[in-house]
């Protein structure tokens, strides 16, 4: 079904249990869907250390790879890591982190993932709050004239979408409203329709 709908990516989200409250799936269900799909694997690491894994997701099939500000002492030195394994490289915030600590490394990354729910359980609404993140993060981005996505995961709607994009993503990620829809596809539709890009 993913692969017949308009959406761009998928987004797949490892979970940890330490880092977040929640454990996911890992390296073997990635791996056995990005062989089955020739859309992007937009792999994100809700994980501690997750420089230990970061060649394994590679390997599995990670077009993408994205850790959090949070879980990185060394942030730059995981985004050359990323880049050395020829994936693009993701920094995702958690609600509560300001953008602008992202100010010394916006340059060197591909791609800002807005938490706009705490990370570990899908079904959450969003927080309004990261509306205005997402309009300082665009305006940092237009400013020193850098190619950065910005990405939303969190209480995505078809209610809230236009909304978001207007703020100034460029992607979107959507679990529940996609999965608990009577018509996924057509869903992915209406949010394909809300912007440039959808996941």
């Amino acid at each position: 079904m993913l692969n017949e709908s308009e959406a761009d990516w998928f987004h797949l989200d490892v979970m940890d249990g330490r880092f977040v409250p929640n454990i996911s799936y890992g390296l073997p269900v990635i791996e056995q869907i990005s062989k089955t799909t020739d859309k992007i694997c937009d792999v994100h690491l809700m994980i501690e250390e997750p420089e230990r894994y970061a060649e394994a997701f590679k390997q599995a099939g990670a077009d993408i790879l994205t850790v959090h500000w949070e879980t990185c002492v060394h942030l730059h030195r995981n985004i050359q890591q990323i880049h050395s394994l020829d994936m693009q490289a993701g920094v995702a915030l958690n609600p509560h982190t300001p953008v602008h600590f992202l100010q010394d490394i916006l340059q060197d990354i591909d791609l800002v993932l807005i938490m706009s729910v705490n990370p570990g359980f899908g079904g959450q609404k969003f927080i309004p709050h990261s509306l205005k993140k997402i309009e300082e993060l665009r305006r940092m981005i237009d400013d020193a004239k850098l190619n950065v996505k910005i990405e939303v995961d969190g209480g995505i709607t078809l209610d809230n979408a236009k909304q978001i994009i207007a703020a100034g993503a460029d992607v979107l990620v959507a679990g529940s409203t996609v999965f608990k829809s009577a018509n996924p596809k057509e869903t992915i539709r209406q949010l394909k329709n809300a912007g440039e890009s959808f996941q």
